[in-house]
């Protein structure tokens, strides 16, 4: 366990080192921050290191055991009129346990919280059971997407501008450290209702189906509600001298998060707990094992969201305030696709996601090429979100051409592909999006004088789309790569004095001496 447990944490501490070194080096250039404010920022990465190790070894020994025996369990009985009730019913549980969704309410102060996480939830328990049965009947993903994405963007035009945004947020946020395991374990399992080619595939797509319901859930509420009572809350940077002071302002911090994470993951140990005693009749050690897992990945939530609610979003907001009030803050743009590109490998998700499409491909698809891919996108994806913050294009500019690119790229690669690139977007716009990206969009708006809820928010959006194409299109060259190594082969011609050598799948030349 304690070698497990030292891996999971250098793991988390390459991932974060990158995304430290950056805001160390802006901090001692163009954007000098408070010696307080810093301290913070230093105080969460540590937390965050320590925080995604515990988490990471909890989601192996508990959330991805609990998700695939309940996913088996679903599966095996075969009794659509169970099924149904007990998808949508987990799918809302595993949603009020997303710490991400606390943010996202918090930012929207026309609802009450719990009205937007409740309708969130339930967006979420309804896509789940779409999920379940395209597993059963074998429905093609992109199709469905397809459909889902049309209604999407023609309600898009319905609902207020100050809406518009946080609803495509929300399809990210809550797709985050907690529901990403276990939905993905839930995938694999109902992946037992259907045995023929296209069962890897199924195996993935569930987390881009329930990416989807909050996005219909919130924009049917946006038409609910009065636009007119919607206003941002200005962020406030903590003004600490001493060290001492940072250490108060995190034990401030700590209850706040013990709570949250204790109320959200509660629903889910309710949940196995019923189902143990009903159905998975899981022996003594492994029950054990799975108690040892959840306190890991309680402990390990609290550490995480500590450390990136307290000492990441005051540095992410000051940040981006400072950049954006240079003379050229069009560096805004080049300093968003740096940070992009590193703070991907810091999502807990994301790690889990790449190792589960490693495990399902046989390594055909590595965990570097996927990391790679990832940033590729999220680079993208931050960069064109601070353009929109200098510019104040709408949105929809960059979500109707992006998923109308991604859905066409869906009909030319391999179906698990699609299924991976679409489940990648929801992964990659976890903690560190809402906690860092979204302050530092919203520093360098209000410091452009932009507004805030139509030209800041969107960011989480945006980061959700880019890895629907880039995963695609290393699928196409996965695939193109697989043809190659199908038709090619090595011929080779013998001469009196060498061995020549022509390797039809690189198209290279080899030559050596005859023996």
């Amino acid at each position: 366990m304690n070698r497990k447990l030292k891996t999971k944490v250098m793991e988390a501490l390459s991932s974060v080192v990158p995304i430290t070194v950056i805001v160390l080096f802006l901090s001692f250039t163009v954007a000098p921050m408070p010696v307080g404010s810093l301290i913070l920022f230093l105080f969460g990465a540590i937390l965050l290191v320590v925080g995604v190790g515990l988490f990471s070894l909890g989601v192996d020994l508990a959330m991805l055991p609990i998700g695939d025996g309940i996913g088996g369990q679903i599966a095996g009985s075969r009794k659509l009129w169970w099924m149904i009730p007990v998808c949508f019913v987990m799918g809302v549980f595993v949603t009020i346990a997303e710490p991400d969704l606390q943010v996202l309410a918090r930012q929207v102060p026309a609802v009450p919280d719990m009205v937007i996480i409740l309708t969130v939830a339930a967006g979420v328990g309804f896509f789940l059971v779409m999920a379940l049965l395209r597993a059963k009947f074998g429905w093609p993903l992109n199709r469905m997407l397809i459909l889902c994405y049309a209604i999407v963007f023609v309600m898009a035009f319905l609902v207020p501008r100050e809406f518009l945004a946080v609803a495509f947020d929300s399809g990210g946020v809550t797709t985050g450290p907690v529901t990403v395991p276990f939905i993905m374990a839930l995938g694999g399992g109902l992946v037992a209702l259907r045995k023929d080619h296209d069962s890897d595939a199924d195996s993935f797509g569930v987390v881009a189906l329930c990416s989807i319901g909050p996005i219909l859930a919130v924009m049917i509420l946006g038409l609910c509600y009065n636009s007119s009572d919607l206003s941002y809350t200005p962020f406030s940077i903590p003004d600490l001298e001493t060290t001492a002071d940072v250490g108060m302002y995190f034990a401030s911090g700590f209850p706040t998060y013990i709570k949250e994470v204790a109320f959200g993951l509660a629903p889910i140990i309710v949940f196995f707990a019923c189902f143990q005693i009903i159905a998975l009749h899981l022996r003594h050690r492994q029950v054990i094992k799975i108690i040892v897992g959840m306190v890991y990945t309680y402990v390990g939530l609290v550490l995480f969201l500590t450390g990136v609610n307290v000492g990441f979003m005051p540095a992410g907001y000051y940040l981006g305030e400072q950049i954006a009030e240079l003379p050229f803050h069009w560096i805004l743009v080049l300093i968003g696709m740096v940070v992009g590109w590193f703070i991907v490998a810091a999502e807990p998700a994301v790690h889990v996601l790449n190792e589960q499409v490693e495990e399902i491909t046989g390594g055909a698809i590595s965990q570097k090429a996927m990391g790679t891919t990832l940033s590729v996108g999220m680079a993208a994806a931050v960069g064109l979100a601070m353009l929109r913050v200098v510019t104040g294009i709408s949105v929809l500019y960059f979500l109707v051409p992006g998923y109308l690119i991604a859905l066409v790229l869906s009909f030319f690669v391999p179906k698990v592909f699609t299924a991976i690139a679409f489940d990648s977007g929801g992964v990659a716009s976890g903690p560190m999006t809402a906690t860092f990206l979204l302050p530092f969009a919203m520093g360098a708006c209000e410091a452009v004088g932009g507004n805030i809820l139509t030209d800041a928010f969107g960011i989480v959006a945006m980061v959700a789309m880019t890895p629907l194409v880039a995963i695609q299109i290393l699928g196409m060259i996965y695939q193109r790569k697989s043809a190659k190594e199908q038709a090619g082969g090595v011929v080779s011609v013998q001469t009196e004095d060498f061995i020549i050598s022509y390797d039809d799948m690189d198209d290279e030349y080899s030559m050596e001496e005859s023996v």
